[in-house]
């Protein structure tokens, strides 16, 4: 994988230049007795608001078992579907730190006359529907399909600011 800057710089390529869009992210690094570990944190800012935000979007999906120190998945958080996890194997040691780099890699690779067709099976986290809302490569009939089409607010808001 390449560093996460040339990956950023690849996708901010992508972007429709009007719009007040930035990815980030980082990896915190965590040491303990008994080694360490690092956390990411992968958020994407329009106009100033936080409109992604791994893990702290993902995390609240979780509520605890009763009676016990396991959570399990609620909602429609995929990620975790059929996982019984203690709360000290989920996270920090339950990391996905390069994964959505990796779903952005595939985003970035795959040609735009394949994106409506193709499923990044690999995105957990509905993140290539923000990158095609923001992408300038599509025209205004395709914003206007995948708005007719979303229910999600992140998205929404990039195809607002796009004027459409």
């Amino acid at each position: 994988m390449k560093p996460w800057s040339k990956l950023q710089k690849q996708l901010y390529l992508l972007v429709d230049p009007n719009l007040d869009f930035q990815i980030h992210c980082n990896a915190y690094r965590m040491k303990s007795q008994r080694g360490t570990t690092s956390l990411p944190r992968y958020w994407i800012v329009l106009n100033k608001e936080i409109i992604f935000d791994y893990p702290k979007d993902f995390l609240s999906n979780l509520i605890p078992r009763e009676g016990s120190r396991e959570l399990r998945p609620t909602g429609t958080s995929s990620w975790l579907l059929n996982r019984n996890l203690p709360v000290e194997e989920l996270y920090p040691y339950y990391t996905e730190i390069q994964d959505i780099s990796c779903v952005i890699r595939e985003y970035i690779d795959t040609p735009v006359n394949e994106l409506f067709d193709k499923t990044f099976g690999d995105d957990k986290w509905s993140l290539t529907d923000i990158l095609k809302a923001a992408d300038k490569r599509l025209g205004k009939n395709k914003l206007i399909q995948i708005k007719r089409e979303t229910s999600s607010k992140s998205v929404l808001k990039v195809i607002i600011a796009r004027g459409i």
